[in-house]
């Protein structure tokens, strides 16, 4: 009756290893689930719950099932069937009736009722035992066995209220012990929310990232969807980076009616052609994109995000290998001000995407892997923290004659603001002077984006053509788009000649000056004074 899957790897769209995964799934219940941890004992764990979870709901089923007319539990099925359908159609009309800001408050763990105490016993009164000797022992000289009778059972009374009493009081103070930790732990909790919250205010980073998986991690999808996403938040100019992982055409429901056939004792199962199951999953990953960008963009209180890139990932199965594979889908950028206009009430979905110029297939079913607009890896340990370097130049700044850190930055600086227009980023790395990557551009524009190596000469000599062929095979190992060689002096015809029909531009010292005047600062390039001053140092 359950299905479980092989236990595999998990990876981020990146191609780094985040966890293991697998998924289950009950023939009886029709439910799918998407499990995931970093250890793998901690996954079996989950497994093992799911299990006990599922195998109890299905003998309660079970259980009612077996009272029902069949007649009535295909029609039971076929109104399940036509609500997960209308679920899947209405997933961007759903979100829209719905404030996506985090409420702070609810967040917050209430504050439970006193704790009810056991009420203590009634202690024993020595009175209520020692009562007056009949007649007759009396008489006879039982007086005294009276009382010490009476005696007795006081004192049996009495130990057994004190030992129920002491029972009773320990219970009591384990309850207002138990009540102080959670009091505590309460108290502790919301006042991580209360920190978030005014962090979030403030509009730190950290903050920001968290409180955008927050908004995510409320938004309520079918249990059959995996719920799995990363996300980047860059300062500098406001942009979200989104890797939200996709339902594969497997989690889509495709059952329209179930009906009973009495000759046959069965259920007859109808479902949607595969045509119309193909379309009904492009819809829902234009739906969950654009449900996605809205929810952020809402959710977005402090106005701190300008642009949202999202990048829709999916695992299925390669029919031609056998294997699931992890793939981008379809990417798209927004920006707040563009996305806000648009009436998500009365769009097509599909049409919308396009006019965003979001990128994907003609068919999402197909499952074709396109390259994602924007991937930011801020996890890159040679970037290094950037200085200005252009606002202190004049036109008698030589920059053949500059420290060749500072002619780094500078490229750096100059290559941001060439960028930033489109909402790209330039990140410099550390001072090396080895010949190395000196900066990487990452530049969102679909058609002539993507990662982009820099390499920054500051030469008073011809640039031969090593310098270019080594450029050339840093790109292939930094998995680049494009690589630009940007230099004081010039290129030898040899090195023009390697880089045609290579993804290389060659920038000589009078680009660079062009380059410079064009966003607005001054300098020369004198190579012989800078060849002076090399001889006097």
């Amino acid at each position: 009756m359950i299905e479980i899957g092989e236990i595999e790897d998990k990876y981020t769209s990146k191609g780094n290893h985040s966890g293991y995964m697998t998924e289950m799934y009950h023939k009886g219940l029709d439910l799918t689930r998407h499990l995931s941890a970093s250890d793998p004992s901690v996954l079996h764990g989950k497994i093992q719950n799911q299990v006990n979870a599922w195998e109890k709901k299905w003998a309660r089923q079970v259980e009612i099932q077996e009272k029902k007319d069949k007649e009535e539990q295909a029609q039971e099925m076929t109104t399940k069937s036509r609500i997960a359908l209308e679920a899947i159609e209405g997933l961007l009309s759903h979100t829209l009736d719905i404030n996506d800001a985090v409420d702070w408050e609810k967040l917050k763990v209430q504050k439970p009722n006193s704790p009810k105490l056991a009420s203590k016993p009634k202690e024993p009164q020595r009175s209520e035992y020692m009562t007056k000797v009949p007649f007759f022992k009396a008489l006879f000289g039982g007086t005294k066995k009276h009382n010490q009778q009476q005696e007795l059972e006081y004192s049996q009374a009495l130990k057994k209220w004190q030992k129920s009493k002491g029972k009773i009081e320990k219970e009591n103070e384990e309850t207002l012990n138990k009540h102080t930790i959670s009091e505590q732990k309460r108290t502790a909790f919301n006042q991580k929310v209360d920190e978030l919250k005014t962090r979030y205010q403030k509009k730190d980073p950290e903050a920001i990232v968290e409180y955008c998986e927050m908004v995510l991690n409320n938004s309520e999808y079918p249990d059959s969807f995996p719920k799995d996403f990363e996300v980047q938040h860059n300062e500098s100019n406001g942009m979200i980076l989104v890797d939200f992982q996709l339902p594969s055409p497997d989690n889509i429901p495709a059952r329209t009616m179930v009906k009973y056939i009495k000759s046959k004792d069965s259920f007859d199962e109808k479902f949607l052609s595969q045509s119309d199951q193909s379309k009904l999953f492009d819809s829902t990953i234009y739906q969950i994109t654009l449900r996605t960008l809205h929810e952020l963009f809402e959710a977005d209180v402090v106005d701190v995000i300008a642009a949202i890139t999202f990048n829709g990932i999916i695992t299925a199965l390669n029919p031609a290998t056998g294997h699931k594979e992890t793939k981008c889908i379809l990417s798209i950028q927004a920006s707040k001000t563009e996305f806000i206009k648009i009436n998500l009430a009365n769009i097509d979905p599909k049409l919308c995407f396009k006019a965003l110029k979001g990128v994907g297939s003609a068919k999402l079913s197909t499952i074709t892997t396109v390259r994602p607009i924007l991937e930011l890896d801020k996890s890159d340990k040679r970037f290094t923290d950037h200085y200005e370097v252009a606002d202190g130049m004049n036109e008698s700044t030589n920059l053949a004659a500059m420290d060749w850190e500072d002619f780094e930055h500078l490229v750096r600086e100059i290559f941001e603001k060439e960028f930033a227009q489109n909402g790209g980023e330039v990140k410099v790395t550390q001072a090396s002077s080895d010949g190395g990557v000196d900066a990487i551009a990452f530049d969102p524009d679909p058609i002539r984006g993507g990662k982009i190596v820099i390499q920054a000469k500051r030469y008073t000599n011809t640039v031969g053509v090593s310098a270019v062929r080594d450029l050339y095979g840093t790109i292939m190992n930094e998995g680049a788009t494009k690589g630009i060689l940007v230099t004081t002096a010039d290129y030898g015809a040899d090195s023009y000649s390697f880089a045609n029909g290579k993804p290389i531009t060659l920038l000589n010292g009078s680009n660079l000056l062009h380059l410079l005047e064009k966003h607005g600062h001054t300098a020369k390039i004198d190579i012989k004074e800078a060849k002076n001053l090399m001889k006097e140092d």
